[in-house]
């Protein structure tokens, strides 16, 4: 599949899909493992393939939440909050983690970030969108703690900010690290690009290389819009209150589109998964 998809070197970088950083939290059945060092030997023969034909790589890796199921798993879920899912109503209530399980998280998210760079891969990201589990402790919908780790914007990123500070201290001040966002949750209560912006400062300031944007509990959607680089908006305001590149996605198809919005300074780089799904050689055309 990736062979397919880099033919040529037409894309500058590819981030894989979300793999698990720890078995209870896996996100669905069939999905990528980083959770362990056997899972090396796989990233590094993609790694290869994706480089042989001229792009870079970076893994992105993620921990479910709440949004994993036992029957998947094996494990109960968990959250930072034993609440229901704020958007999946039908999933059961997740156990509220202890501060031993959220320090385990830490340590599991630089140990697969660890894992990310022996593997050969260029970077890692780090996936705190759609509902995941550090979307869930950003969200205000979904972390309802009265620690360190809930209430304030900084205390909801504080997670983030200590895995952020682990991987750069295991993986040196060169390694690209990049953190998909989501940004706002376009509902009542929900993260707005107020926090976004906020967090957006502190993750620089914390190391990070690159910021990709997408959606929060509503996923990679804006409810009832669906013009091509509808997180435009929000990366346009993102960029400016950074100094590092930040990425644009949202349903873009036509490479104009996708020019028009580097120009207009609306962000640095253009996601475009959903193209290239669809059509192997949009990367090639897109020229």
């Amino acid at each position: 599949y990736y062979d397919e998809k880099s033919k040529g070197g037409y894309i500058g970088l590819i981030i894989t899909e979300h793999s698990y950083v720890s078995p209870e939290g896996k996100a669905s059945s069939a999905q990528v493992s980083i959770a362990s060092d056997d899972a090396i030997e796989g990233f590094k023969k993609l790694c290869d393939v994706i480089h042989q034909n001229g792009s870079k790589i970076f893994a992105q890796i993620s921990h479910a939440g709440m949004m994993a199921k036992e029957e998947t798993t094996g494990f109960k879920a968990i959250a930072p909050s034993s609440i229901e899912n704020p958007k999946r109503t039908e999933l059961p209530i997740p156990e509220e983690m202890t501060k031993k399980q959220i320090e385990l998280i830490k340590q599991n998210f630089i140990q697969a970030a660890v894992r990310v760079k022996k593997a050969g891969c260029d970077g890692v990201e780090i996936h705190s969108a759609h509902g995941y589990l550090l979307n869930q402790f950003y969200s205000p919908l979904s972390n309802y703690r009265t620690d360190e780790y809930g209430g304030t914007l900084e205390n909801r990123i504080r997670l983030h900010l200590e895995i952020i500070e682990g991987i750069r201290k295991e993986l040196g001040p060169d390694y690209p690290i990049a953190l998909r966002l989501g940004a706002c949750d376009y509902t009542d209560h929900g993260s707005t690009i107020d926090d976004a912006v906020k967090a957006a400062k502190l993750f620089e300031k914390a190391g990070v290389d690159l910021l990709d944007i997408s959606g929060g509990f509503n996923g990679y959607i804006i409810p009832n819009v669906n013009h091509e680089g509808y997180f435009s908006n929000v990366t346009e305001t993102i960029k400016q209150a950074v100094n590092i590149p930040v990425i644009c996605t949202g349903g873009i198809l036509d490479p104009e589109i996708a020019e028009t919005l580097l120009k207009d300074n609306k962000a640095d780089l253009i996601g475009v998964g959903r193209a290239i799904l669809k059509d192997s050689l949009w990367p090639k055309t897109a020229f």
